[in-house]
């Protein structure tokens, strides 16, 4: 293998050539800097978020798949990805994660010691999150907890504390990532089923849509009591009636369980949460710049 085809490999890896999961975690991020700035976050932070959200999403997709390299070849959806296929070593996998991580943690130790404790927090739990496939029903709920760990770190890189607002953004991303990736995980769910990979799709069994349903609700009263609490007014509200809308789309878009809809489902929540971001940011401009 050439360098060429060896670096479109690392790329592929990193799930650098599907942004769906940077975006699916940047959007509560962005979120988050904005409600703990009351407004514009400082630019130094935001910069750092940025990287980092794109730098930590590579880092989990890398030790997922090492974690899943020896099950991913009996997954449709999987079987060609790089450390599936051949196409990445397991200890070129590892350096790679390590390098990214090491790159991540020299951001973080450009703000203040309680973004950096909090960081050591999330690597462990983004270590921790693909061995949990193999001992409980309920990855997607530890999930939850990773991919909303930069929301209090976001508090903290900007006021130096993690106060209620930030809890309740905390658990309306929890909800909401619960929901997301139990449709995703009904796209696999009969290879999983074959190959032992355990989830909330399989969980939920034929009450899946339901419980997805009240994730989605549990979520949208979490978004509103963050709202509440940051004092936000009439277009984060709208924002709101967007998430409800693109949630009942998801729901019809699941109705038959079939892989395609169910995954189309799941890439949906990008809009859904840059609808709520797009609310958010244009609700403290018409507080600053009223008509």
């Amino acid at each position: 293998m050439n360098l060429r085809d060896k670096l479109d490999a690392y790329t592929r890896l990193a799930r650098i050539d599907r942004p769906i999961g940077t975006l699916l975690l940047m959007w509560p991020c962005l979120m988050a800097l904005v409600l703990a700035a009351d407004g514009m976050p400082d630019i130094k932070v935001l910069l750092i978020f940025i990287v980092g959200v794109f730098v930590m999403r590579a880092c989990g997709c890398i030790i997922n798949d090492f974690a899943d390299r020896k099950l991913d070849a009996h997954v449709e959806r999987t079987k060609m990805r790089p450390l599936a296929s051949g196409e990445v070593t397991s200890k070129e996998a590892l350096l790679l994660f390590v390098l990214l991580g090491l790159f991540a943690f020299s951001l973080v130790l450009l703000l203040n010691p309680l973004v950096v404790k909090l960081s050591v927090v999330g690597i462990i739990l983004t270590i921790i999150y693909p061995f949990t496939k193999r001992f409980t029903n309920m990855p997607q709920m530890f999930l939850g907890v990773v991919w909303s760990w930069s929301i209090p770190m976001a508090y903290a890189a900007e006021t130096g504390q993690v106060p209620v607002t930030a809890w309740w953004l905390f658990a309306a991303n929890w909800c909401w990532t619960i929901a997301y990736d139990t449709m995703y995980a009904m796209v696999d769910r009969d290879d999983d089923l074959k190959v032992g990979i355990k989830s909330t799709a399989i969980l939920f069994g034929r009450y899946d849509r339901q419980i997805i349903a009240l994730f989605q609700l549990a979520a949208l009263f979490c978004f509103i009591q963050a709202g509440w609490a940051a004092e936000r007014g009439l277009v984060y509200a709208l924002g709101l009636l967007t998430f409800i809308g693109f949630g009942l789309y998801q729901q019809k878009l699941i109705a038959d369980r079939e892989r395609q809809p169910c995954f189309k489902a799941f890439l949906n929540n990008n809009w859904a949460g840059m609808a709520l971001f797009v609310a958010l940011g244009a609700d403290y401009l018409y507080q600053f710049y009223p008509l």
